[in-house]
């Protein structure tokens, strides 16, 4: 199994390192991706002391793998919504054919979220 993408059900959103992303961290927005090297707790979901958000390594406390938040016990920053780039990947690559048909919904978010018209494809 690789790590390139997956789904966080914690969070409702595409995970790893093929997914790109900007640091969730509220004042950032470092370009990074949603892979291992990037999640907090250094495991998907956060494993048992992080919050599995992700964090550029401004934002990412390497010795533990933690974001200022959980080292400090506090609760975990909002996760920032999907970059364009990925929403468009999902809109037009083929890869995602079947999804798009499965998803109708999720679809219609994210055309809005771009400002696609329903009759223009992407």
């Amino acid at each position: 199994m690789g790590w390139s993408i997956g789904f966080d059900s914690n969070w409702q959103r595409d995970i790893g390192y093929g997914v790109p992303a900007q640091c969730d961290h509220p004042e950032c927005n470092e370009r990074i991706d949603r892979g291992l090297a990037y999640v907090c707790g250094g495991e998907p979901y956060g494993g048992d002391d992080g919050c599995g958000l992700y964090f550029c390594a401004s934002h990412l406390r390497w010795r533990r793998n933690l974001c200022e938040q959980c080292v400090a016990g506090k609760a975990a920053f909002a996760a920032k919504p999907d970059v364009a780039e990925w929403l468009q990947h999902k809109l037009t690559d083929p890869s995602w054919a079947d999804w798009r048909t499965e998803h109708a919904r999720e679809v219609h978010e994210m055309r809005m979220t771009l400002g696609i018209s329903q009759g223009v494809k992407p």
